[in-house]
């Protein structure tokens, strides 16, 4: 056993490619994937202005503007046509149109009304932008109807107050959204082709007929269950602290355990699929084109309950979602076990399958 487990690591230091894709490939992901969204709250958003009106209160507008974090007014134009062509040649990704008689309608006690328009290529700027426009918008409402119940009295206050809350992702960032879920299916299929790749090398040296003892397996699947623990605590423990994402919402028992039954569900799927490759090639061949629509059918991207029941139950069959669905919500979104037992169990079912299925191709009916 522990001559395969040894084995196990000689090999992988000897091939290059195993090498990369067991070894290296974490640690250029943890650096490569996150880089796209470190900038994950919009800030400065470039914004044009079209103020038609001209008086106090649409100056004090575009202070209030102005102010925000999420916009910038980088001009001011004299009509709506040239505001389109600003956002037609990707200058500015929102604009805001005061009509003229603005202040008219807010002196007279009136809703006063603003034109807000957003480029809908930059979607994710332009609906920051227009969201800190809005609140400038409610605090100029707010402070005309304070000068309007000077005279008339104080307003009633309102019978409901909304105060939004993120519970999980704090910062409402798409990169902490997404990336702790990509992390798992990169540890999932770097296992998946790396055990692959080292069994097709070694079906070519050996031929198609090579096996191995009950024993030895075991020594395998130990050595790799390892590289997969050292990669979930390489991303729960520095990676996403490093991110700042969210993390560490659960006990650490309670992580260490879906940790590893997540490891050995993907561990025993690689070794059974491993057993069915020939040829060095093929794995990256079959396998690689999987990874996006396993990390779709994840429920992250797009909710599990909105999948049609037969793409759901599909999942099922792969370590991937119940994984995501197991980790992401202990070490994101602070569950339990408890509350996660379905997808707890559904992984230890496919540890215990897949395994059955690579011990009966890899190991003679003799030895098992």
């Amino acid at each position: 056993m522990w001559a395969a487990f040894r084995g196990l690591f000689a090999a992988i230091a000897a091939d290059r490619a195993a090498a990369l894709l067991l070894f290296i490939s974490p640690v250029i992901y943890a650096g490569f994937y996150p880089s796209a969204y470190t900038d994950e709250v919009v800030t400065r958003a470039p914004v044009v202005l079209v103020d038609l009106d001209r008086t106090a209160a649409s100056r004090n507008l575009i202070v209030r503007v102005d102010a925000v974090q999420q916009a910038e007014i980088v001009a001011s134009l004299p009509t709506a046509g040239e505001a389109e062509l600003w956002m037609a040649d990707g200058r500015a990704v929102a604009a805001i149109i005061v009509p003229a008689g603005f202040g008219e309608e807010i002196a007279r006690g009136t809703p006063g009304t603003v034109l807000l328009t957003g480029h809908g290529a930059y979607l994710l700027r332009a609906s920051s932008a227009l969201g800190g426009i809005g609140a400038a918008l409610g605090q100029t409402g707010r402070d005309a109807a304070r000068e309007q119940a000077r005279a008339a009295g104080p307003p009633a206050p309102p019978a409901l107050s909304l105060v939004a809350r993120p519970l999980f992702n704090t910062r409402e960032g798409y990169g902490a959204a997404v990336f702790p879920g990509v992390a798992f299916v990169i540890i999932h299929q770097s296992l998946l082709l790396g055990l692959a790749l080292l069994a097709g090398t070694a079906r070519e040296r050996m031929g198609a007929g090579m096996h191995v003892t009950r024993s030895q397996l075991a020594g395998i699947a130990l050595a790799a269950g390892v590289i997969g623990l050292v990669d979930v605590g390489w991303f729960v423990g520095l990676v996403f602290w490093w991110h700042d994402y969210p993390r560490a919402a659960a006990p650490l028992v309670d992580v260490a355990i879906a940790a590893i039954l997540f490891v050995a569900a993907t561990v025993a799927a690689a070794l059974a699929l491993a057993s069915m490759f020939r040829t060095r090639e093929r794995p990256l061949q079959l396998v690689l084109p999987i990874s996006l629509p396993l990390f779709f059918l994840g429920g992250l991207s797009w909710p599990s309950e909105a999948t049609p029941p037969v793409l759901a139950a599909l999942a099922r069959l792969f370590p991937t979602s119940p994984g995501l669905e197991l980790m992401v919500g202990l070490n994101q979104m602070g569950g339990s076990l408890t509350d996660y037992w379905p997808a707890a169990l559904n992984l230890a079912v496919l540890a215990l399958v897949f395994g059955i299925i690579a011990t009966r191709r890899w190991v003679p009916r003799l030895d098992r």
